[in-house]
């Protein structure tokens, strides 16, 4: 038996910008200034804190650090997620009551 020779991949000692290219998830890059809140987790999305209460934030919405954008209930247990920067939300990516993956943004908010 003889042993097939192995080659090792090569490696470009060159640069890649990849700024302008979509992420591994295949979404595009943020623009200056955007933050995006991403699920710590994997659970299921609520907007506001009852069923009958109005959302926590809406877009147009001023947040600080520390204010609660969402719960997300994992194993029945409710977790607050809280903005970490100051800014206006832009978008809300989930709706209530979708099941969110971990790293699945959430929120963009607008820091400038």
């Amino acid at each position: 038996m003889e042993r097939a020779a192995v080659s090792a991949p090569v490696v470009s000692s060159r640069a890649v910008i990849v700024a302008e290219q979509p992420d591994e998830r295949g979404e595009e890059p943020e623009a200056p200034g955007i933050f995006t809140v991403s699920s710590p987790m994997v659970g299921v999305f609520y907007s506001a804190p009852g069923a009958d209460k109005d959302p926590y934030v809406s877009v147009g919405d001023m947040v600080n650090a520390g204010d609660v954008l969402c719960i997300i209930e994992a194993m029945k247990i409710m977790n607050e997620i809280t903005a970490e920067r100051d800014g206006v939300v832009t978008e809300i990516c989930v709706s209530n009551r979708q099941v969110v993956e971990y790293g699945q943004p959430l929120f963009r908010i607008d820091t400038t």
